[in-house]
């Protein structure tokens, strides 16, 4: 089982930026990779980044792509991903989810399809005023 907990989210206005982070905690000997997803109400939830278990590997979706990076860093058994956000939009406005897969994936990127993911968190609103 793994556990995960966002923080950082809040309200920002559009150009700024934003860190979130996700611990997890679990399976302290599995190489998961890890994503964050987010999701509107009424709109279907959508892929915004993964990242591998080594780090070494990552991938954006179209509409974040150049403004967000992902990372990851591991320490005493928990494993935290980052979203660095910036040149934010009204648009990004969210709830923001991180995820984490059941299978290994050391060095391969997890798949951008929820249903690649086994473990969620609870998620962290983030909004962008105009």
């Amino acid at each position: 089982q793994v556990r995960l907990i966002e923080s950082g989210g809040g309200l920002v206005q559009a150009g700024g930026s934003l860190r979130l982070s996700c611990v997890g905690s679990g399976r302290a000997f599995s190489q998961y990779g890890m994503a964050w997803f987010r999701q509107t109400p009424g709109k279907e939830r959508e892929f915004v980044a993964a990242i591998s278990f080594s780090g070494r590997a990552t991938s954006y979706g179209d509409s974040v792509k150049g403004r967000f990076t992902i990372t990851r860093s591991r320490e005493n058994g928990q494993s935290t991903v980052y979203l660095e956000m910036s040149s934010l939009k009204p648009e990004d406005t969210a709830v923001y989810h991180c995820a984490a897969t059941r299978d290994n994936y050391y060095n391969i990127v997890p798949g951008s399809g929820g249903h690649d993911y086994a473990y969620w968190g609870q998620g962290t609103q983030v909004t962008i005023s105009s």
